[in-house]
């Protein structure tokens, strides 16, 4: 039993592994995600923005003398009734500031030739705002107001560290705003292989039973033993490329992060893990985000809970894919089926946002405990440092579900793949599944 499979598993990996697609791929979706990241900041060096010119009629008499230009905006202070100077082609719109604009600030209206930019309202509307908090500040006639309100002034930087659990004593440098994108980054890798190497499972399921090589197959190896030599066998290609990717991800954390960092940055990252903040000289969030990424433990850490929710999510969704492929004879008519299988991976996919916001909510407890949205629920926590018994558990429930569903799948499986001619509906396959 276990040299068939065996071969099943052998055929299946080796016939994806040695394209040439599964090597390109695999090296380019790294470069390629690096350069998406930095993809915004190249665009913002190269970006050369246009120069607009508003005409601004101020009825207030006090707001407008405080503009200033910008390298974007110009001012033209006029006066004029408002519609000859929205006919006035020397303008590219009008700011026109109502009587008691200090009091009410509602009371101020732009006007734009054509598309309006982002950038460009969201300067005027900061100049606007502080103009006008100043000019309220002068009400109180308080000496030195501005020097009293800069001095008030603070800039509170958290230190944040994670307890370890084992002793309660050892701290480590943990930021929630790298721990959330960390858990986002997670998920989405884990959507990506449960959709791509689900499919793949089916696909290849149909393409077979179309050529009618599985009614071949099937007499010399039981239709159980033949499912899972593809699903096992397609999951070590997947297996691959995360280790290939794991490798590339340590080698840059190792070698290639550290040697690109400046030197105090490195000095202050040190300086925060032993808990000494006060010599810092570099922002608190972008130190307790370099000390994170180069925690070998913690990557270490999430890289092997991946790897298992990977493994567990991939059976368990693969099991299902493989059921719907044995029932059909082409890929249309495995559309309709597949929301069966589409539906938790969504799901679980637009959550993350709202667990990765608050990982210990009850909901994100209970969500990442499900086995259809743990795979990426639990990811988005774990960067968090949350309790290891609950990634254990969720992790023992996944595993549970994937042999209760292979048990089911292969039910439908064996029958399914002796079907033609007819395109099955979940009544069909519940029919299926409920043989003996």
């Amino acid at each position: 039993m276990s040299s068939k499979i065996g071969l099943i598993i052998s055929r299946e990996y080796f016939e994806r592994v040695y394209k040439k697609s599964f090597i390109i791929t695999t090296l380019l979706v790294p470069i390629i995600m690096l350069a998406l990241m930095a993809l915004p900041t190249i665009l913002m060096i190269f970006h050369e923005s246009d120069t607009y010119n508003y005409a601004v009629i101020d009825r207030s008499g006090i707001v407008a003398a405080s503009l200033q230009d910008t390298e974007t905006i110009q001012f033209s202070r006029v006066n004029m009734p408002i519609d000859s100077a929205k006919a006035d082609t020397r303008f590219d719109g009008v700011l026109v500031i109502g009587e008691n604009a200090i009091k009410n600030p509602s009371n101020i209206a732009l006007y734009n030739h054509g598309a309006s930019s982002l950038d460009t309202e969201g300067s005027i509307r900061s100049q606007l705002k502080n103009i006008i908090e100043n000019e309220r500040l002068k009400a109180y006639n308080i000496d030195n107001i501005q020097q009293i309100l800069s001095e008030v002034n603070a800039n509170v930087q958290i230190a944040t560290y994670r307890i370890a659990e084992d002793t309660g004593e050892e701290e480590a440098s943990s930021s929630s705003e790298t721990s959330f994108i960390t858990g986002l980054a997670m998920a989405f890798i884990l959507y990506m292989f449960l959709i791509i190497y689900g499919q793949m499972v089916m696909t290849s399921i149909i393409e077979e039973k179309n050529n009618r090589v599985l009614e071949i197959v099937v007499s010399s190896v039981r239709p159980e033993q033949l499912m899972m030599g593809k699903i096992l066998g397609i999951g070590l290609v997947a297996l691959t490329q995360i280790a290939i990717w794991g490798i590339l991800l340590f080698t840059a954390l190792g070698y290639v992060i550290p040697a690109l960092l400046p030197a105090d940055v490195l000095a202050d990252v040190a300086a925060m893990n032993a808990g000494q903040t006060a010599s810092m000289t570099n922002d608190m969030e972008m130190v307790q985000a370099v000390s994170a990424l180069t925690d070998f433990g913690h990557i270490a850490t999430i890289f092997t809970y991946m790897v298992l929710f990977l493994i567990g999510g991939f059976l368990l969704y693969s099991s299902i894919y493989a059921a719907i492929g044995s029932a059909v004879d082409n890929i249309q008519d495995a559309s309709q089926l597949q929301s069966v299988a589409l539906m938790p991976i969504i799901i679980g996919f637009v959550c993350a946002t709202v667990v990765g916001a608050e990982p210990n909510s009850t909901l994100a407890v209970v969500l990442s405990m499900i086995p259809f949205t743990s795979p990426m629920l639990m990811m988005v926590r774990i960067p968090y440092g949350i309790p290891t018994w609950e990634p254990i558990i969720s992790v023992i429930i996944l595993y549970i579900s994937f042999i209760a569903m292979v048990w089911i799948a292969a039910k439908i499986y064996r029958v399914g793949i002796f079907m033609y001619g007819k395109k099955p509906t979940f009544k069909d396959l519940i029919r299926w599944a409920r043989y003996k």
